[in-house]
């Protein structure tokens, strides 16, 4: 779209007049415009990174084979055992989560996925004339379905729905793909003269909080921990089950070992001798093929056929217990010796197959099918992910309060830090129980102990990390813990702080030191420990760049104190997908991190759309496994050098000068909070559906309670990006006008972390467009704030020109390295501003109703009697509680905050 005023003011003028039908009909048409833009994004990415695998074309970003070479020609004291040792110590573990900021419904994802595998087929199959119009067909098809797909989740999900969208990405390419990838690292390593990676090592593990991030989410229970851990369980047993069905096909082999048939023959005596009795019961449990009775001379075929009746099994235990909330699943599974309790049991026999093949020379026939379903095992045991459990501090705290007033003991929560842990270590290193019989708790307290002793019965490699929001103090540590030994949780999660606001960030290391000193908590963790750092909220808190610099230091004075005890430290960083709360590209994002902070291990979340954008097709699943692999390798092998002292007092100037800025406009001058629900989407945000727990933590109306999410969500909404750069200029032109601009640009060249920091600045600017946010603003905010976001605007301009200053660059992403990502921009500009003042039209005739003004009188009694228009307003289950016009501005609004999600290529 041209940037001439006059060219905004006709398209202005011309989404003006169009009707209420219209107007969702145009938003939806430019919507699915962008979404298709995207696809056509990924099937080019994933064309690429086909093709420079191929050796066609050069790999734009890291891979491990790159990496190999580049650790082992540029460093004089890396050897490829050196590489081979590292990758053997190596974990990586992605944990993703149900933060609310995939815009799209799952029915237009499984669409567009079609759609792109149908493309991939044109692109990398010989087909024939006839195949090539199906195909092409199919393509239509699916566009089609997509655009009479109803894009408005018309209800909010419950947490068991997200967990089931969350493990559809595991059936569907996650699970699969894996172990295609392990394999082609053992290449990598044969390439280089190294052997593969050893059978009981995953360079993956996953994680979920998808069911157990009830941190201001009333929706997520104890029941619903329960559940989602019996779906996550189930998911996992019926892959199997289709692995062990494949593996009887494939493994006719009938010579093997001693062990192997001492196995077989062991099976063989269980089962009954009635043939046709064992024929009918595997027909009636729809087995695919091998109902008769397997001979031992087919020792493979027996062993797999005694393994897929353990899953059937331990299937119909899950269905049961899913049923049946009153069931102790981990006695049920523990205590029934025909069920898969533990990966172990499932994993042995699969040993001796593998060690059998190898002993009788049938390396190749070991190497395939048969390995990968190992490294499944090992790497998914039986419970598919680990689901962490968050709960707030102070939820803990009230328990505690509660119980220690009961025992006349005193107000836990008047105590001072030191009370605290002098109570808290006297009862761990006790035998006593704390918890009277006769407690009596309010709901949200009954709440904290039953998720606990919920905990207490499910198995334990379904659990993860018990993570800790807004952790404050060791107290906040030793708390978790002792609940759990007091609801019974024998194998005790790990407990882990998540440091989020700029305060708990810098008292964070005093936390860690006053709980790593103590004997008995560094016995109890067994020389592990792991530490959260949010991105998110600290952000919120203090800005993007004071954030970004209290992120980076916080994490190398926790690796310190972890080092000071000896003591294996794992930063779990809480990373989101856009740049305001700590986004960005992933090989760039961990290479940028302190030196000696990673050490091979690494833990992260993958929130949202990003999950789609990582894992939503194979190719891209590869590519991002091997980003995270280079990544963590080169990180943990070639790290990068400390910042120089001048560096750092930079960094700490400009820290302070950034923060104060940004809670001068955000926290102090009383217009903000005003302007920002005026001006920007933020209080319609829930009516998108698109995350079951609320927008806010308390009801209150402050920067504070709202959700870091929807407070990114509002200013991209808006293309303005206000969290990302606000407050940067003031610090950037302090030191300019200090006579240290050599100093900066020297940051931006030679130092990973500034030089990441600042692109993805730049990155946000172009995105930006100051123009469409004072269109907001002239439509929706009142005109006494009018000067407050005229000087918004001006302190934009200026950070943008003495960004670009710094940078060195005459104008936004002009650079070799970001044309690309310019072009993409400027191809999505005519699809997304007439999408963003549809909204502003919306949001201003919603307000106006809902305020009791009088709407345009032409639609005061707006019916539509078109057959097309009542079918499309139709869709709103809620329409007849609301006048038709209103309920289709709304439905026009919400397709546009899904559109300009898909054009900004994030939410929150």
């Amino acid at each position: 779209m041209s940037e001439s005023d006059s060219d905004f003011e006709m398209l202005e003028k011309r989404l003006s007049d169009l009707n209420p039908a219209e107007l969702i009909l145009v938003a939806s048409a430019f919507s699915q415009m962008l979404n298709l833009h995207n696809l056509s994004e990924d099937i080019s990415n994933a064309q690429s990174e086909r093709a420079a695998r191929m050796g066609e074309v050069e790999m734009s970003t890291r891979s491990t084979n790159r990496s190999f070479k580049k650790l082992i020609t540029e460093r004089d004291d890396v050897s490829p055992d050196d590489i081979y040792q590292a990758l053997c110590n190596q974990n990586v573990e992605l944990v993703f989560t149900a933060h609310p900021t995939q815009a799209l419904r799952g029915s237009l994802l499984k669409k567009y996925a079609k759609i792109r595998n149908e493309i991939d087929r044109l692109h990398n199959s010989r087909m024939s004339p006839y195949e090539k119009t199906e195909s092409l067909e199919a393509i239509r098809s699916h566009i089609m379905a997509a655009w009479r797909t109803d894009e408005i989740r018309r209800t909010k999900p419950s947490p068991q729905d997200e967990m089931r969208q969350g493990l559809s990405y595991f059936h569907e390419t996650i699970f699969s793909s894996l172990p295609v990838f392990q394999r082609r690292i053992d290449t990598a390593l044969k390439n280089i003269g190294q052997p593969m990676l050893p059978l009981e090592h995953n360079l993956f593990h996953f994680g979920s909080w998808m069911g157990g991030d009830r941190d201001g989410n009333p929706f997520v229970t104890p029941e619903t921990t329960r559940e989602v851990v019996i779906t996550a369980r189930l998911s996992a047993v019926n892959l199997y089950f289709q692995q062990m069905e494949q593996l009887m096909f494939d493994l006719s082999t009938w010579r093997c070992n001693a062990e192997l048939q001492a196995l077989a023959e062991q099976v063989t005596s269980k089962l009954t001798h009635d043939p046709h009795m064992l024929a009918e019961e595997r027909k009636r449990k729809n087995y695919a093929d091998f109902w008769n009775p397997i001979p031992v001379t087919e020792p493979f075929r027996v062993v797999l056929s005694d393994i897929r009746d353990r899953l059937y099994h331990t299937r119909e235990l899950l269905h049961h217990c899913l049923v049946h909330s009153s069931m102790n699943v981990k006695e049920v599974l523990e205590n029934d010796p025909g069920a898969y309790f533990i990966h172990d049991e499932l994993l042995a026999p699969l040993k001796v197959m593998y060690s059998s093949l190898q002993e009788t020379g049938d390396d190749s026939i070991a190497n395939a099918r048969l390995l990968d379903c190992l490294r499944q095992v090992q790497c998914f045991g039986l419970g598919m992910v680990k689901l962490d459990i968050r709960q707030e501090s102070a939820r803990h705290s009230d328990v505690l309060d509660t119980i220690t007033q009961y025992l006349g003991l005193g107000s836990y929560k008047e105590w001072d830090e030191a009370a605290r842990m002098k109570f808290l270590l006297g009862e761990l290193t006790g035998k006593r129980p704390l918890m009277p019989q006769t407690l009596q708790t309010s709901a949200e307290q009954a709440d904290v102990l039953n998720t606990f002793r919920t905990i207490a019965q499910l198995p334990g490699d379904s659990l993860g990390a018990y993570v800790i929001s807004m952790a404050r103090s060791a107290s906040d540590v030793l708390a978790v813990v002792l609940l759990q030994r007091e609801c019974g949780v024998s194998e005790t999660l790990r407990v882990a702080p998540l440091f989020e606001t700029l305060e708990d960030l810098h008292n964070s290391e005093a936390s860690m030191e006053s709980l790593l000193s103590n004997e008995w908590y560094r016995h109890h963790i067994k020389g592990e420990q792991e530490c959260m750092i949010g991105y998110s909220d600290s952000g919120k808190d203090a800005g993007r760049l004071a954030a970004a610099w209290g992120l980076y230091e916080v994490q190398e004075k926790l690796a310190a104190v972890a080092d000071k005890y000896d003591v294996k430290l794992t930063l779990f960083h809480g990373r989101g997908g856009t740049v305001g709360r700590g986004g960005g590209p992933t090989h760039l994002a961990i290479l940028s991190q302190p030196p000696g902070t990673i050490k091979g291990s690494l833990r992260v979340t993958i929130q949202g759309e990003v999950i789609e954008q990582q894992f939503g097709e194979k190719e891209l699943c590869f590519r991002t496994l091997d980003l995270y692999t280079s990544a963590v390798l080169e990180a943990s092998l070639n790290p990068t050098t400390p910042p120089k002292p001048e560096w750092r007092q930079a960094m700490d100037r400009m820290s302070e000068l950034s923060c104060e800025a940004y809670r001068d406009v955000v926290r102090k001058d009383p217009r903000f909070i005003d302007f920002f629900q005026q001006g920007t989407p933020v209080s319609e945000l829930g009516r998108m559906n698109i995350g079951s727990r609320p927008a806010k933590r308390k009801a209150a109306a402050s920067i504070d309670s709202l959700r870091a999410i929807p407070w990114i969500f509002a200013w991209t909404q808006t293309r303005f990006h206000l969290p990302v750069w606000l407050g940067v200029g003031e610090a950037f032109q302090a030191l300019v006008d200090d006579g240290k601009l050599d100093i900066l640009q020297e940051m931006y060249q030679s130092w990973p972390f500034f030089s990441v920091t600042l692109d993805m600045m730049e990155m946000v600017f172009a995105k930006a467009d100051p123009r469409v946010a004072q269109f907001y603003e002239v439509a929706l905010v009142d005109k006494s704030l009018w000067p407050f976001g005229e000087d918004l605007r001006k302190r934009f301009v200026r950070t943008k020109e003495v960004l670009l200053l710094v940078l060195g660059h005459k104008g936004l992403l002009q650079s070799i390295g970001t044309r690309f990502l310019q072009q993409k921009l400027q191809l999505r500009a005519p699809y997304v501003t007439p999408l963003n003042i549809l909204q502003v039209y919306c949001l201003k005739s919603i307000r106006a109703i809902e305020a009791g003004e009088k709407i345009d009188p032409k639609y005061e009694n707006y019916d539509p009697t078109d057959p097309e228009m009542k079918a499309l307003l139709s869709r709103d289950h809620t329409r007849d509680q609301k006048q038709p016009y209103k309920s289709a501005v709304e439905d026009a609004l919400i397709i546009t905050m899904k559109g300009i999600s898909a054009a900004m290529q994030n939410t929150g």
